[in-house]
Parts: C-alpha cells; structure tokens; sequence
C-alpha cells in the first residue's frame, strides 16, 4: 500500500508541478495567477514528487510514513486555510489525504512502522 500511495503521488504530481511551472491558464482558476505563495507551493510540490520518487526506489518505512503523515496534516488543512471545501484542489487534497489515511492505518495495523521511544 505504501507503494501505491507513492505511485499515487508522482502520478498526480507531474502534471500538477508542470501545470503550475507553465503556468498553464486552467491552473489559475484553481490555484489563481502566479504569485510569489504560488511558486512556494510548487517547490512544496517538487520536493513531495522528489521524495516520493526517491521512496520507490530505496524504500523506508519511517520516512515514508513522515511523508504522508505531513501530507494528510496539509491536506486536511487546505480547506481551512482556502476558506472554502469546492475548490478542485481542496477537493482532490481530501481524496489524496483519504488514501494515504488508509496506508498509514494499514502501516500502523501490519506492525510495519515501529517508532523506538
């Protein structure tokens, strides 16, 4: 599942990251037109498909569930910081974080992640 939610990520992430640096106009009725926030996001969003790459390929549990841990936390806060639950984004974050969700309670439930307290 961990996998899945990865793959998850760079799937949705490469066109969004694209989109957003080409500043594609169908981006600005989501996301708005490119401001200085908006370029930060992007770099949020490199850094997620980076990460998310670099899991596939030398796997670790801990760090894996770091990630999405911090993405369920944005995610589930975007409608609150966006103000409203309609946009598309907020909308495809709640789906996203919902997935993950379910690989960090599987993770959690299988014994997969132990933390040495």
């Amino acid at each position: 599942m961990i996998t899945c939610s990865l793959i998850l990520n760079i799937l949705v992430l490469i066109p969004v990251c694209l989109t957003l640096l080409f500043n594609v106009k169908k981006i600005q009725d989501a996301a708005g037109i490119f401001t200085p926030a908006r370029g930060i996001l992007l770099a949020i969003y490199i850094s997620i498909l980076v990460s998310s790459v670099f899991l596939l390929f030398f796997m670790d549990v801990k760090l894996a569930f770091a990630l999405l841990s911090i993405q369920i936390l944005y995610k589930v806060l975007s409608p609150l910081t966006v103000k409203s639950i309609k946009n598309p984004i907020v909308i495809s974050n709640l789906v996203i974080a919902t997935f993950h969700l379910a690989t960090i309670i599987i993770m959690l439930k299988s014994g997969s992640v132990k933390f040495d307290f």
